[in-house]
């Protein structure tokens, strides 16, 4: 019988063990940094579900995002970031817009990858 409740603990605390998650690496969660101030910065206003907000509410609530999906380790490059966080509403799925002064919005998921582009030439070599 004690063989048993020793292979019952075994297993069961097996199962409860934390799980280790697929994190950015440092180049990736330097990059996420970098587009998360580049938001914040950038005076741009977004639109989420049809309401316009601006540039640091929004880069607050794509930190918040980001931070929820890093935790479940859904991100792993700036790439997860912007389609995971950063592209769409993940309770209406309706897109993200970005509006930036004199020009017409444009769908945050190019907006972002065009600023991770011109990052990554300036920064790699």
């Amino acid at each position: 019988m004690n063989k048993y409740l020793t292979i019952l603990f075994l297993v069961t605390g097996l199962a409860l063990a934390p799980v280790a998650m697929p994190a950015p690496g440092p180049v990736a969660a330097a990059e996420i940094a970098y587009l998360l101030e580049f938001v914040g910065s950038s005076g741009c206003a977004f639109r989420r579900n049809g309401t316009w907000h601006s540039s640091v509410k929004a880069q607050a609530h794509l930190g918040d995002k980001y931070e929820y999906l890093r935790k479940h380790g859904k991100i792993t490059s700036a790439e997860d970031f912007i389609e995971l966080a950063a592209t769409r509403s993940s309770m209406t799925g309706h897109s993200y817009e970005v509006r930036c002064a004199g020009a017409a919005s444009q769908p945050s998921s190019l907006w972002l990858s065009a600023a991770l582009a011109r990052y990554r030439g300036l920064h790699r070599p």
